[in-house]
């Protein structure tokens, strides 16, 4: 399992947010019952809550400005698998392990300390009223506004799952060694367009990953001393003194070194017509016409048309297969769901497309 890595100042800074954030809103508490996603629901509901969520981004972002790449994964990993519903958030129980659980998400994904923080916060002001899957939601917005992204329309309104499957993530999340057909096929099937699948391909341009997923490009292709000849020569050269043979995750390295990986930007895209796209998957996107045209796209400005192009599949992915009440719940502790729920015996969800290789971790 992941760790956010927040240290005892951003504890204590969450602590003082929440009591100023108290005083302000004290005796702000939404009426709960109303069954449709909307960006206003909470107008009704708990007033606070939006707010709440972005104070609790901007402090965890000011202790480690990393944790806004984990954000938006935790979000991607979490509506690509059963929808936008929290299923990612849930611990095993019972001896039966949770999608966080799966070797993908396991040694990959961090910030769940950040919702913890937020629910707690949130359900101060209005305990059983905001759900954990639109705190996911919203705090994957909120943490690329503040690395300088763009905003998106976020409707809220969502219910949390009750079934959390560790083999789910296998078949339904794009591998970072993908070729262009796998990634097409894949992101179809949540209902994205190949343009759209570029365009969500750039979020690339923030986080780690770890020399094991890159091993193979660089030690064990087809190219000189075993190097992918799809990856620029003096690039791997790079990569190889960073990722000395079976360092494993021993280190992390930048998925866009420009600005240390942590501004969200275009240059992803110009990246990956150098040839200098860290996975397969992204050296795959300019394999195909249509992808390599709108590569070319989205690189040809620092923010337009990437932002906009982002901000409308972000705002489209967040709406994956939405639990809308009386499906799902509020959990209070986005770990496990409430007590005296009983969530039937579920199936784990069909691979798709059933010809999808599995996928390796990526960025944390």
């Amino acid at each position: 399992m992941g760790s956010s890595g927040l240290n005892t100042n951003f504890t204590r800074s969450v602590h003082l947010v929440s009591l100023l954030l108290l005083a302000v809103f004290a005796g702000v508490h939404g009426r709960h019952g109303f069954s449709d996603s909307s960006v206003d629901f909470y107008t009704k509901e708990c007033p606070a809550a939006r707010r709440l969520v972005a104070s609790t981004v901007r402090s965890a972002i000011r202790t480690d400005r990393g944790i806004a790449a984990a954000l938006l994964r935790l979000h991607f990993h979490d509506c690509f698998v059963r929808g936008c519903d929290a299923s990612i958030l849930l611990d095993g129980s019972n001896g039966a392990q949770a999608e966080k659980d799966s070797f993908i998400n396991a040694n990959s994904i961090r910030g769940y300390e950040v919702i913890d923080s937020i629910k707690a916060v949130v359900e101060k002001f209005c305990p059983g009223k905001v759900s954990c899957s639109d705190i996911v939601t919203l705090a994957a917005r909120d943490a690329i506004v503040q690395i300088g992204g763009p905003s998106w329309k976020v409707s809220s309104g969502r219910r949390d799952g009750l079934v959390s499957n560790v083999n789910d993530p296998l078949g339904n999340l794009p591998p970072p060694f993908g070729d262009y057909s796998t990634l097409v096929s894949m992101f179809a099937a949540k209902g994205f367009s190949d343009d759209e699948m570029v365009t969500l391909s750039g979020a690339h341009t923030i986080g780690v990953t770890h020399c094991g997923v890159i091993e193979n490009r660089l030690y064990n292709s087809s190219g000189p001393d075993g190097v992918d000849p799809t990856l620029d020569a003096s690039y791997a050269a790079q990569l190889k003194t960073q990722c000395p043979f079976g360092t494993g995750r021993a280190n992390a390295i930048k998925m866009d070194p420009t600005f240390g990986g942590n501004v969200f930007d275009s240059n992803y895209f110009r990246n990956v017509q150098k040839n200098k796209g860290i996975f397969t998957s992204d050296a795959a996107l300019i394999t195909n016409p249509r992808g390599k045209s709108f590569v070319q796209r989205e690189a040809s400005g620092l923010i337009r048309p990437f932002f906009q192009d982002f901000a409308a599949a972000m705002e489209k992915m967040s709406n994956i297969e939405v639990l809308k009440a009386p499906a799902g719940e509020i959990r209070r502790n986005c770990r496990v769901v409430n007590p005296k729920t009983t969530a039937a015996a579920t199936p784990p969800l069909p691979s798709s497309p059933p010809n999808a290789t599995t996928p390796a971790p990526a960025n944390s």
